[in-house]
């Protein structure tokens, strides 16, 4: 008899996303006046005395992001910052049944970090909990909301006038980095219920044989099917692993965690415009990525796309696709320790993506561009 399927956890999708920081108010100024999210909630000394984190909620379509800072030593805050520098330290999930999620994870070996807590605000309200998880530092957190409650519950609600004029959607997917991933890869198998959805490896290596150093990535992603939430999970790739740009991540952050959130848009071109035009700043790419770039579509089978490959280079965006007229637009913004040419403002960034039936990761554009770097140093070195 063919094995029954595991039970769902009835998750419905990524909920945000909670930011460790030690500047809110840079914070504020990136998401709000750069990013053009909503300032929706505030938590300061006024509304809750004492050590609990000073705190600022804001959001752009489906996606919110909570940024906390600690006041004083005390709190979990505090303790992730007194280990890494700026980064994520909770991942939160809506889910349709927050009893029987916690009941299915507890039953799977998953390890709660406090029971399901009810709390009564406004006009509905919240249930709760969290897990540990190999991410890191990083928890889980599981959100089931009933009636209307606020969506932050113990923040002042901040009424705010429209915004995202840059039309970020949704959450695409999280990309974790690893030393090593399979501890990772089994939990979401067997713990959270995820399936493989795609892999890839590729070093420097595989472009120049006779490369002595270089940076590789071995990388998989895990997904849960009925919500469709993603996560990409990668670490370093023989040879030269302390050369890996994911074991250069793993130092900077000291430990595992998250590396970069996608954030999905509906025009990638008047997103990446605007974002530009506010100071927003983003990874380069090389000019020899576009040069090739005519020759690669055909050889992706993706045909003629409606962008035009001059506006693709002069904003700096990347294309992948897996044939039949399908593709893909990706860019990535700085790191936030390049933005702000401080290292303790952490490694983490974010993608902005626009999928056109393509539902893959851009695993040519890891291709194109090592392949594209190794041509431009090629150039310069023959001037």
């Amino acid at each position: 008899m063919p094995s029954e399927s595991p039970p769902s956890l009835g998750l419905l999708g990524i909920d945000g996303i909670h930011y460790y920081v030690r500047d809110l108010e840079r914070s504020r100024r990136f998401y709000v006046d750069r990013l053009d999210f909503a300032l929706i909630g505030e938590r300061g000394p006024d509304t809750h005395p004492g050590d609990r984190p000073r705190a600022r909620a804001v959001r752009a379509g489906d996606g919110g992001v909570v940024c906390a800072t600690p006041q004083g030593d005390g709190g979990r805050a505090a303790r992730y910052l007194k280990k890494h520098p700026d980064g994520i330290g909770t991942l939160a999930f809506r889910v349709a049944d927050v009893e029987h999620c916690f009941r299915t994870l507890e039953s799977r070996g998953g390890t709660p970090i406090s029971d399901v807590e009810w709390l009564e605000e406004g006009a509905g309200s919240i249930g709760t909990f969290s897990i540990t998880t190999p991410f890191g530092d990083t928890t889980f957190r599981f959100i089931e909301r009933r009636g209307a409650p606020p969506l932050y519950p113990g923040m002042r609600e901040r009424p705010a006038p429209e915004h995202n004029r840059f039309g970020f959607a949704r959450i695409d997917h999280v990309t974790s980095n690893f030393q090593t991933m399979m501890p990772a890869l089994l939990w979401l198998e067997h713990v959270l219920g995820f399936q493989r959805f795609w892999d890839v490896s590729f070093h420097t290596r595989d472009v120049k044989a006779e490369l002595r150093d270089g940076s590789g990535l071995r990388s998989v992603v895990m997904w849960d099917p009925e919500s469709r939430i993603k996560f990409a999970n990668n670490e370093p790739y023989r040879p030269n692993f302390k050369r890996s740009q994911i074991n250069v991540f793993n130092e900077e952050h000291r430990g595992d965690g998250v590396q970069h959130v996608a954030l999905e848009v509906r025009d990638i071109l008047a997103t990446v415009r605007g974002l530009r035009a506010h100071g927003v700043e983003f990874m380069p790419t090389p000019a020899a990525y576009y040069r090739a770039l005519p020759d690669r579509l055909v050889e992706l089978g993706v045909g003629s796309i409606e962008e035009s490959i001059d506006e693709l280079r002069e904003l700096g965006i990347l294309i992948d696709g897996h044939g039949q007229g399908s593709y893909l637009l990706q860019i990535f913004l700085k790191d936030s320790a390049g933005l702000y040419s401080s290292p303790e403002a952490g490694p983490f960034f974010y993608e902005i993506i626009q999928r056109k039936g393509d539902a893959g990761f851009g695993e040519g554009n890891f291709r194109a561009l090592f392949e594209s770097i190794e041509r431009e140093q090629t150039d310069e070195g023959s001037k």
